[in-house]
């Protein structure tokens, strides 16, 4: 049975940023359910919450995104939160 999970990924704003984050929940077997994007306060850096859904263990998605260069915290939403 699929979980769905929500993640809070801080990140620089780079062009590219959206297709890497992409990519790597596809490769991992997750599929994507929501997306949102907006800018901080530091106008070089954005905040996205994404919502997934998988059989496989969150853990695996969360540790590939924190490992690219541009994102610089992964935050997994307790499920009260999502």
């Amino acid at each position: 049975m699929s979980q769905s999970h929500t993640l809070l990924i801080n990140a620089d704003d780079q062009p590219e940023l959206l297709e890497r984050l992409l990519r790597i929940v596809r490769h991992r077997g997750f599929r994507l359910t929501s997306l949102d994007m907006h800018h901080t306060n530091d106008a070089n850096a954005v905040e996205i919450t994404l919502q997934v859904k998988s059989d496989r263990p969150i853990a695996n998605l969360q540790s590939q995104l924190d490992k690219l260069w541009d994102v610089s915290r992964v935050r997994l939403l307790p499920l009260e939160q999502q």
